[in-house]
């Protein structure tokens, strides 16, 4: 499997990448954490104090909730300390799943999966999503709207039907909102208040900058606004990508605060968007970065490990 992986990696990834990864065959890392997902975990709503909460298990690993793997991340997260990860599928498979279904097979309590929903008109997505949660193991499901037939929204027939069977199997649905949250804050409202039962992760801070105008103040306005639905969560992923500054990335020390104050620390997620994080920051770096930017919050301990891990664990408990 190694030299096949290999081979199947090295096209699809600059070699500046691969370099700083020097093991790109290997899909497993050493760390054993138990890290599978349930029905339907349901975590303390913003009203909750932080003090009262306590991630579990009590010595909180560190869980990369958003990283791609045509490249691999074993060497890199070893180095960084990271123990396990939400793997997305990446867009450049579009719906073949076989790469990452592979890896989520060999290693179950290595690796939770994200698969790619597929909104074609005729439905067939819909079954597609149950295999892959029922037969290949995923545990959550990404809605990327732009793949959605022209003209249409997320909150189609086809779309409403995948948002309602995701919640039925107790499985979140994350949102790519790449161009912009004022695009897509209508219909992740309406799937929310029509559909409760679904988890929601907000990839990226829903692609929100630190504000500079009034279109970005707004979009980060309605972001913050999704925390009365306690369904949805926050991705704290990405920094390079949301930030306007470069690493440590600490105009979003701001941001931070005031989604934490939002949501609740267990309700937001770090991830790297590994490969992409490579050469922006390193792997490394895209962790250092996190803690940096809740140093200057400043955030508590408790809040840190949350966001670090408590939250992902906790919703993708067995």
């Amino acid at each position: 499997m190694a030299v096949t992986v290999t081979k199947l990696l090295k096209p699809l990834i600059p070699a500046s990448v691969l370099s700083r990864c020097s093991n790109p065959a290997s899909l497993l890392f050493n760390h054993k954490p138990s890290f599978r997902s349930s029905a339907a975990a349901k975590m303390a709503t913003t009203s909750t104090s932080e003090a009262d909460i306590k991630p579990t298990p009590s010595k909180v690993k560190i869980i990369d909730s958003h990283l791609h793997v045509w490249a691999s991340p074993e060497e890199c997260m070893e180095e960084a300390g990271v123990d396990g990860a939400l793997i997305v599928q990446p867009i450049n498979h579009k719906f073949d799943h076989s790469l990452v279904t592979s890896v989520l097979k060999k290693y179950p309590s290595k690796f939770v999966g994200c698969c790619l929903a597929n909104p074609a008109e005729d439905g067939i997505g819909i079954k597609q999503l149950e295999q892959l949660i029922l037969k290949d193991g995923f545990r959550a499901v990404r809605f990327n709207p732009y793949l959605w037939p022209s003209g249409q929204q997320m909150t189609n027939e086809v779309g409403k039907a995948m948002f309602s069977k995701a919640g039925e199997l107790g499985v979140p649905v994350g949102f790519m909102c790449m161009k912009g949250l004022n695009l897509h804050i209508s219909e992740i409202e309406e799937l929310c208040t029509e559909f409760p039962s679904t988890t929601v992760l907000l990839d990226h801070l829903a692609f929100c900058k630190p504000p500079s105008n009034d279109e970005e103040s707004l979009a980060f306005s309605n972001l913050l606004k999704l925390s009365r639905f306690p369904q949805v969560y926050v991705k704290f992923s990405a920094l390079f990508r949301v930030s306007r500054m470069p690493f440590p990335y600490q105009d979003l020390s701001s941001p931070l605060s005031q989604v934490v104050s939002s949501f609740g620390a267990n309700r937001v997620m770090w991830g790297s968007d590994f490969p992409y994080v490579v050469p922006e920051c390193g792997y490394k770096g895209g962790r250092e970065a996190a803690s940096l930017i809740a140093n200057e919050v400043p955030l508590s301990p408790s809040e840190l490990e949350w966001i670090m891990g408590g939250t992902i664990m906790q919703l993708f408990q067995d």
